[in-house]
């Protein structure tokens, strides 16, 4: 049974805009990989960290919604956990209860997306 989880990746890009673009697309592909559904990627951009607490002071970060089998989170955690372009990660199970309002709000931003494609 598949249970959905939320990744939040905070990337070492060191200033550079466009290699986050392509580290979180080989980062997708890994999820993939190892046998995750990728539901919603959120892109939430560079942000400075509250307090300091290693050698960076800012990070892009990055959102995964994806489905897996309950053995392949460890899996996953253990090989993001080697690569040297995610400084920090924090992976959470959603609930049942929530999972409908990730449906709904991944519904509302491809709508809004086709929108502002429509639009331009």
């Amino acid at each position: 049974m598949k249970n959905k989880y939320e990744a939040l990746l905070v990337l070492n890009t060191k200033g550079n805009e466009d290699g986050a673009n392509k580290i979180i697309d080989r980062i997708e592909g890994e999820f993939k990989k190892e046998g995750a559904e990728i539901e919603q990627v959120q892109r939430l951009d560079r942000r400075h960290f509250a307090y300091v607490a290693g050698p960076l002071d800012s990070g892009y970060f990055v959102n995964f919604v994806f489905g897996a089998e309950p053995h392949l989170i460890e899996k996953i955690k253990s090989k993001f956990k080697l690569d040297a372009d995610i400084y920090r990660a924090h992976y959470q199970k959603i609930p049942l209860r929530r999972r409908g309002a990730v449906k709904a709000a991944a519904k509302a931003a491809t709508k809004a997306t086709k929108a502002a494609a429509k639009a331009a």
